[in-house]
């Protein structure tokens, strides 16, 4: 998979891949989220993504479900040192499910890149501008 990083103008980055465009910004002035956020939200949005397909699975109603994610910085370093994701569910949703929903969103893809990082590789590479 590539994606295209490009600036449109000011302090705005965007990511195209597919038929997507991702849109960041930063302060002050900020049209779309900073791209820290996009990566914080990706962790939830994942998460979410399989609560949502064990639900479907199971025929189970998501009204009412939703994950609260809250992130923890290091008093020392200011890095984000533990996220919390708490599914909330409605009284009616089965007990009987809800170790097996916690199961299905630790399988989030991007929670598993997390703890197994990829390794980066930074270069630069002369291109003609057309």
């Amino acid at each position: 998979m590539e994606m295209i990083i490009d600036f449109p103008g000011d302090l705005r980055v965007d990511a195209h891949f597919g038929q997507f465009t991702v849109h960041t910004d930063q302060p002050p002035a900020a049209s779309a989220p900073t791209p820290f956020a996009v990566f914080l939200s990706s962790i939830g949005t994942c998460a979410g993504i399989y609560v949502l397909g064990f639900c479907r699975q199971r025929g189970l109603p998501t009204e009412g479900i939703r994950i609260l994610q809250r992130m923890h910085n290091s008093p020392f370093s200011g890095l984000v040192e533990k996220i919390d994701l708490e599914i909330q569910v409605p009284p009616t949703f089965p007990e009987k499910y809800r170790d097996s929903l916690i199961r299905s969103a630790e399988l989030c893809a991007v929670k598993k890149h997390l703890e197994q990082p990829p390794v980066f590789e930074v270069t630069t590479r002369e291109v003609q501008v057309a």
